[in-house]
């Protein structure tokens, strides 16, 4: 499979936190699978940290589904999206779809509600929201009170 590379920044106050660069692609059924990221975290003094970045196919990591062909089919079903032991374990559930979202890119119906999580954070979890042809419109982490929303799209 050919992947597309998603390049993903993360800004609070305009202060740059994330630069990430994830791969997915989709495969003929319409799943579409999360091959690894290259990520840069940033704190306060300007370190940066690549822990979390993985490549299915390396060091034992293995790809997963970010999406299902058909979401709606795996409601209340776990499924790994993600593996690279004691680095990238993250899960994932669909709870519903028929969902509206609002976001700054616009307003979307119709999607997808997922719950993530990963046991090397007991406890922790987020919610997602996708809309198919655009993808993860809004990202929501209530244990860190993080919201991260749609705000442009470019070629």
């Amino acid at each position: 499979m050919t992947c597309t590379v998603v390049h993903d920044v993360v800004t609070s106050n305009g202060v740059l936190m994330e630069d990430t660069y994830d791969w997915y692609a989709q495969d003929k059924a319409g799943n579409v699978w999360y091959f690894g990221e290259d990520t840069k975290a940033y704190d306060d003094n300007g370190n940066v940290s690549t822990e979390g970045s993985w490549e299915a196919g390396v060091d034992g990591a293995t790809a997963g589904y970010i999406m299902w062909a058909n979401p709606l089919a795996h409601i209340n079903e776990t499924y790994q999206q993600e593996f690279y032991a004691g680095v990238a374990e993250d899960k994932a559930k669909v709870l519903g779809g028929g969902i509206t979202v609002s976001v700054p890119y616009g307003l979307f119906t119709d999607c997808i509600e997922i719950k993530e999580w990963t046991p090397l954070e007991p406890g922790i979890f987020g919610y997602k929201y996708y809309k198919a042809g655009i993808g993860e419109v809004r990202s929501i982490t209530p244990h860190e009170g993080e919201t991260s929303e749609l705000i442009s799209i470019s070629n």
